[in-house]
């Protein structure tokens, strides 16, 4: 199997370059996904566009979302960089591993967003009735159902790239379920 390499600065599109300098201003550094997305000359912009978009999910919400897929996906990359972020937005090291088993029991609604993404991912999809009447009941809409669903989209590209490429994961490695 071919090997794909995590492409430098100077070995993207200018276009890339401009957003490697955004992403290392904001983040510090380029993460090695998104400079493999940048292999595309514009698949790094449009992917960043959909991460940013705006939403009707806090960060909380999103990251929930984040953790249950790349969990279902088994992307250890995904989970790496979502512990991370997970602990910035405000989880603790139990709570995060109890969102990557679809559950978060400390918060009611929270809790139905997760049982009801972990179902979507399960069935490609196909979200059980039981789980989507308990999202609605929780106080939940058909927009943030749909912005879910976006999401889940989201790191399901993300999931599926490092599955394909394998490049060097960049963050602590999440503990193992």
């Amino acid at each position: 199997m071919k090997t794909i390499s995590v492409p430098t600065r100077n070995e993207v599109s200018p276009a890339n370059q401009a957003l490697f300098d955004a992403l290392k201003s904001q983040l510090g550094f380029v993460p090695n996904l998104y400079a493999t997305i940048a292999h595309s000359e514009h698949a790094l912009g449009t992917y960043l566009a959909l991460q940013s978009a705006k939403s009707s999910l806090n960060s909380k919400e999103r990251e929930i979302i984040n953790l249950v897929v790349s969990q279902v996906n088994e992307c250890r990359y995904c989970l790496a960089a979502h512990t991370a972020i997970g602990k910035m937005v405000g989880f603790s090291d139990a709570q995060i591993i109890e969102i990557r088993k679809g559950r978060a029991s400390f918060d009611a609604k929270l809790d139905a967003l997760a049982v009801l993404v972990r179902s979507i991912s399960v069935n490609r999809g196909k979200a059980d009735a039981t789980s989507k009447e308990r999202f609605f009941a929780a106080g939940y809409t058909a927009g943030h159902l749909v912005d879910a669903i976006v999401v889940v989209g989201d790191k399901t590209i993300t999931n599926y790239l490092h599955a394909a490429t394998l490049v060097p994961i960049d963050f602590p490695e999440a503990p193992a379920l």
